[in-house]
């Protein structure tokens, strides 16, 4: 059955939250800031519901509590937006609320964005599992709206020639990656933070080593402690919530 190894990620600076990279927010969230004033029998609601959206993104970014990049595809990115505009578009088809009411379901719809957002970032490396050897994934950056991709290292190997070849990815990657941190050691991030890339760069890398014997000298020092916690399961077995609780910070 299929192993993933562990992920070694670039800690990016989090300024935003993921919804805002997605094409309609600017105008969906534009639209509900100008029409929250119907909405509610208490004017001190109003404030307070406006507050919530305009601090969506930020309060985002803040909950996610992830110790991975919060890296998300465009496929998933778009259908955690799609629910999200569905539960708020239903909001605000109903007339003027009681004291209370509007900003709470704001509350709920935000926090089961952040879970979506959560579940989304870890199913793709999750699926990793699914491939043999060095995979890479095109993803989008929440913090800044770039271009980005995850590097990962799949064990659903089928024969001996795909483990050979696997493991020969794998080392020639991570060889690779040693010299170009002796080659240029200020453009590597920090690897106490989970760090693998270079700084500044538009396309942030996060790659994958892990426990298995034969690589475990040559890429324990590339291991990032978030990541350490998935060492002692099998993925076949692994559940989506058990990979939201490892991955997030505590």
């Amino acid at each position: 059955m299929a192993l993933l190894l562990c992920l070694v990620g670039m800690t990016a600076a989090l300024a935003h939250g993921c919804l805002h990279c997605q094409s309609n927010f600017s105008e969906k969230f534009s639209f509900y800031r100008h029409h929250v004033n119907l909405k509610s029998w208490w004017v001190g609601d109003i404030p307070v519901s406006g507050a919530l959206l305009t601090d969506w993104s930020d309060n985002t970014m803040k909950e996610l509590h992830l110790t991975i990049p919060a890296e998300i595809t465009w496929e998933k990115l778009d259908q955690v937006a799609r629910a999200v505009y569905q539960r708020m578009d239903q909001l605000y088809q109903g007339k003027m609320y009681f004291p209370g009411y509007f900003p709470n379901e704001l509350r709920n719809i935000f926090r089961e964005q952040v879970q979506l957002l959560q579940n989304a970032i870890i199913e793709s490396r999750i699926d990793c599992q699914r491939h043999c050897g060095i995979f890479q994934y095109e993803t989008i950056s929440c913090s800044n709206c770039t271009d980005s991709h995850v590097i990962c290292f799949g064990y659903n190997c089928e024969s001996s020639e795909q483990w050979k070849s696997a493991v020969q990815g794998l080392l020639n990657y991570i060889n690779n990656w040693h010299k170009d941190a002796q080659s240029h050691p200020s453009l590597v991030s920090d690897p106490e933070k989970g760090g693998l890339g270079r700084r500044g760069a538009s396309k942030s890398t996060a790659a994958c080593c892990g426990p298995h014997t034969l690589l475990k000298s040559q890429a324990h020092g590339l291991v990032s402690p978030a990541f350490r916690c998935l060492e002692s399961r099998r993925l076949d077995n692994l559940t989506l919530e058990n990979a939201v609780e490892c991955f997030k910070q505590h």
